[in-house]
């Protein structure tokens, strides 16, 4: 944030909570004694015959320490206008982590709301794709989001449709809201929601094209004249709604999924095309390393623990096998897990940076290892190009033991559109890989081997 243009204002904003924080005590102290005038007030030398108040107000000043924290916050993230730029998920820890927020500090609003202001496109189009993930499959999938494939639904079903705060007025806020920020447009207001449940009232669409709406709720009245936002909301007795996109807003969601998942690896190939049989290395040269919290998604789903989350002193030590094991980070996390893991990586960069850490690498294409039924489990984030993916995935389940389980990352078009591997499917979230270079949308899939 050293470059923002808004920073002054931030250390400002710091800089009043610091003061005001600091003179807590002797507003509290002015306090009272203001109101012990007050009851001076109302006395002739000093005869105290009631009250003034029912209960004399007692103010503590972490009561007052806390409620100023909260506003001290909520006032950097109004004046950096971070609801213009977070997705609705975001949004929603910001109000959690509100309830008890740190200390505020320079330092700490600028590793809580940094990101946003210097990446604030990249968060537009991850709140965007988050939304629109929640509601179809489709928008899972990186190929039918593709500029020119029509695979985009021009509607979209929300369930719990009710009154305020409900399930879907909440996803139509965020669907609207996530539109407006990529279209530049101002957020869903109060009055605009009223206006919408009118039209619902009365039986009529509530057309979102400029048009205006009369309402009335239980304390006003009025007419709200829409924004021209493409959006048609549809309600129906059952409690569901739908919202139909305008061609114009369709594409615009087309062209904001497209820049956001990118061209990628999986879509490579002609629709249609099958998976490659040559065990020839895949063409991807770029190397999508698994972040952290994807690794511990996969063990947490392969059903690789901790040692210290087993009841017994010691963990089991699994034989786990990655192919393609990169540098080695997957298998980092399988050794401290007490697993007994061994890597295939074709790189022989990457396969020394793995053995440097201590880890047992071969160096050489998988697909053409011999395979040794010998390993409790395989963990993989295979390549993807052309749905290589697939090849690699059924070689690594005859490395298994009988009863053994594979986990592997891959694609959602893997489990939405090719449907090739039969298992337990687990979206994975929104950009899950975008800081290592790609934001495909992705997947874990778990296949169990047959018991002998």
């Amino acid at each position: 944030m050293n470059q923002l243009v808004t920073q002054r204002t931030v250390l400002d904003l710091v800089d009043e909570y610091e003061d005001k924080k600091a003179a807590i005590e002797t507003e509290l102290k002015g306090f009272e004694e203001s109101f012990t005038r007050l009851e001076m007030a109302a006395s002739i030398q000093g005869k105290f015959v009631s009250p003034i108040t029912r209960h004399r107000p007692h103010i503590h000043a972490s009561e007052l320490q806390k409620v100023l924290l909260k506003s001290g916050w909520k006032a950097i993230y109004d004046r950096l206008q971070i609801d213009m730029i977070a997705s609705a998920k975001d949004k929603k820890l910001f109000e959690r982590t509100l309830e008890d927020p740190p200390e505020l500090t320079f330092d700490n609003a600028k590793a809580t709301f940094g990101d946003y202001l210097m990446r604030p496109r990249y968060h537009i189009l991850r709140g965007l794709a988050e939304v629109f993930a929640d509601l179809d499959q489709a928008y899972k999938s990186h190929s039918k989001v593709k500029i020119g494939v029509k695979g985009l639904p021009k509607r979209v079903i929300l369930s719990n449709y009710g009154g305020w705060g409900s399930y879907g007025r909440d996803k139509l806020r965020d669907i609207v809201n996530a539109l407006a920020a990529y279209q530049g447009k101002p957020l869903m207001n109060h009055d605009e929601l009223s206006a919408i449940a009118a039209a619902h009232d009365s039986g009529e669409d509530a057309v979102l094209d400029g048009r205006s709406i009369a309402w009335k709720s239980r304390y006003k009245e009025g007419e709200y004249t829409t924004l021209d936002r493409g959006l048609t909301i549809r309600g129906f007795s059952n409690g569901n709604a739908h919202i139909f996109f305008a061609p114009n807003t369709l594409l615009d969601i087309n062209r904001a999924l497209a820049e956001f998942y990118g061209e990628v690896l999986p879509d490579a190939e002609e629709e249609g095309a099958k998976p490659q049989e040559s065990t020839a290395v895949s063409k991807d040269l770029q190397f999508y390393w698994s972040p952290p919290e994807v690794i511990a998604k996969a063990m947490d789903v392969a059903g690789i623990y901790m040692p210290r989350d087993y009841s017994r002193s010691e963990a089991p030590a699994y034989r786990v096998l990655e192919p393609s094991c990169g540098d080695g980070r997957i298998l980092d996390e399988l050794r401290a897990r007490g697993c007994r893991p061994f890597g295939i990586e074709v790189h022989a960069g990457r396969a020394a940076e793995a053995r440097a850490k201590g880890h047992p690498v071969l160096t050489g294409n998988f697909l053409e290892q011999p395979a040794r039924p010998e390993f409790d489990f395989v963990v993989m984030n295979p390549p993807f190009y052309g749905r290589h993916y697939v090849q690699h995935v059924r070689h690594a389940l005859n490395f298994l033991k009988p009863g053994g389980t594979l986990v592997s990352i891959l694609p959602a078009t893997a489990h939405y559109d090719h449907q090739e591997l039969q298992g337990q499917w687990t979206d994975l979230p929104v950009g899950s890989f975008s800081e290592a270079g790609t934001n495909v949308p992705t997947g874990i899939i778990k296949i169990r081997k047959a018991a002998a």
